[in-house]
């Protein structure tokens, strides 16, 4: 069972990204301006500490969420998506004209004693 996934669309993105990049991370704080999108960077280039909390894995990048905002997304399944358009960050998918965002859906009642046990 997955709580993050990705589309097809935005995985071609990623492996585009790891070819010139190498290994790599997703990240979605809380921020500001588009702090609450799913932003990619190269492995190291983000610093990670005991506020982040490793959701799980896409297109084989980890995928980590600030912990304040995860208790906002915790009874939610997130699929990574890719749009056109550029976003404000610096994430590596912006100079190619676009951005991630993130699909929700609340977890199924099996998803979430799974996810979230008592």
């Amino acid at each position: 069972m997955k709580r993050v996934e990705i589309t097809d669309k935005a995985a071609e993105i990623v492996k585009q990204l790891k070819t010139k990049h190498g290994d790599l991370i997703f990240h979605q704080s809380g921020g500001c301006c588009d702090g609450s999108a799913p932003m990619i960077f190269e492995k190291g280039d983000m610093y990670l500490d005991e506020s982040d909390i490793l959701l799980g894995e896409v297109e084989g990048v980890n995928f980590y969420m600030n912990q304040d905002q995860f208790e906002y997304w915790k009874h939610t399944h997130l699929t990574v998506d890719v749009t056109e358009g550029r976003g404000a960050s610096f994430s590596l998918e912006i100079p190619l004209g676009l951005r991630f965002l993130i699909h929700s859906r609340l977890l199924t009642e099996e998803e979430a004693s799974f996810f979230n046990p008592k």
